[in-house]
C-alpha cells in the first residue's frame, strides 16, 4: 500500500482511571472509519502518573480491549500504557493489528525529572514494525531527545511519537520533531495529550503530522481536544530520498 491513512487523537486523560479512558476513547473510535493507524498518546489509561506503575489496569484488560478497537475500525490502534510485567513495570507502546496480533515496544529513555526511572523499568531494544507496507519506528515522548536512538538506518519510514509532554516545554516538542523528520528524511507523527494533571502539569497537544523535509502536514490547535487526519504517501518518500540521498552519507555508528 503506497498510501498511509494516519490519524491522532490528541485528548485529554482522566487521572488514574482505566475504564474512564477507555470508555471515553471507544467512543471516539466508533466515528473513524477507513483509516490505517490510528494512535492515542502516552499513557491513554492513566496520564502520566507514577502511581501507575504499581495500580493500572492489567496488559490483559489492555490488550483485549485494544483487540476489540482494531476489529471494529479495520485498523492498527496504538498508544502506550504502564503495565506489570514479571514482577515489574514498563511504559509500554502496544500497536495491535485488525486480526488481534500484537506489536510492542517498551520506552528506553525514562523521564528522570519525574522519577519514572525509579518506578519504571527501561526497554533495551529498538523496535520497527511493519503494517500495509510500511515500516514504522516506535518511540515515546522522552525518547524525542535522543537522537541517536531514532537514527534511520533506511529501515523505517514512519517514526511514531506518543506523548505527555507539557506546555512547559511545547517549543522543545514542536522543534525536536521537525529535527527528527529532516536528519532522518522520513515522515514523522507526534501524538500529544491536553488537559492538566492533578500535579500541576498543563497539556498544550500541540500534535504533529510532519513530511520528510520537515514540513507541517497537518497541525492540532492548542489546548483542544482534536483528531488528525493525513494520507502519508512512499512514492513521495522514495522520491524525495532519490533525489536528496543525504542518507547515503550518514555516519555510521549505533546507540
Amino acid at each position: 500500500m503506497s498510501t498511509l491513512k494516519l490519524t491522532l487523537l490528541q485528548q485529554p486523560l482522566v487521572w488514574m482511571d482505566g475504564a474512564a479512558n477507555l470508555g471515553f476513547f471507544e467512543q471516539l473510535l466508533n466515528e473513524i472509519h477507513y483509516r490505517d493507524l490510528i494512535v492515542l498518546p502516552e499513557m491513554f489509561t492513566s496520564g502520566f502518573a507514577m502511581e501507575a506503575a504499581t495500580h493500572s489496569l492489567s496488559e490483559n484488560d489492555v490488550v483485549t480491549w485494544m483487540r476489540q478497537q482494531a476489529a471494529k475500525t479495520n485498523a492498527m490502534l496504538a498508544g502506550s500504557a504502564a503495565v506489570q510485567k514479571n514482577g515489574a513495570a514498563v511504559n509500554r507502546f502496544y500497536c495491535c493489528e485488525p486480526d488481534g496480533q500484537i506489536h510492542f515496544y517498551d520506552k528506553r529513555h525514562l523521564f528522570r525529572m519525574a522519577g519514572e526511572h525509579q518506578h519504571y523499568q527501561a526497554g533495551n531494544q529498538r523496535t520497527v514494525i511493519e503494517w500495509r507496507g510500511w515500516r514504522i519506528l516506535l518511540q515515546i515522548c522522552y525518547d524525542l531527545r535522543f537522537p541517536v536512538f531514532s537514527r534511520n538506518r533506511n529501515d523505517y519510514d514512519l517514526a511514531l511519537y506518543v506523548a505527555n509532554w507539557p506546555e512547559a516545554r511545547i517549543q522543545h516538542w514542536q522543534t525536536l520533531l521537525q529535527a527528527r523528520a529532516i536528519e532522518n528524511q522520513s515522515y514523522v507523527a507526534g501524538c500529544n495529550r491536553t488537559g492538566e494533571d492533578p500535579k500541576g502539569h498543563i497539556y498544550s497537544g500541540d500534535s504533529l503530522i510532519l513530511g520528510p523535509q520537515g514540513e507541517i502536514l497537518t497541525r492540532a490547535e492548542p489546548h483542544h481536544p482534536a483528531r488528525l487526519d493525513a494520507d502519508l504517501s512512499l512514492e513521495v518518500l522514495r522520491h524525495y530520498r532519490e533525489v536528496f540521498p543525504a542518507w547515503q552519507d550518514a555516519d555510521d555508528f549505533d546507540w
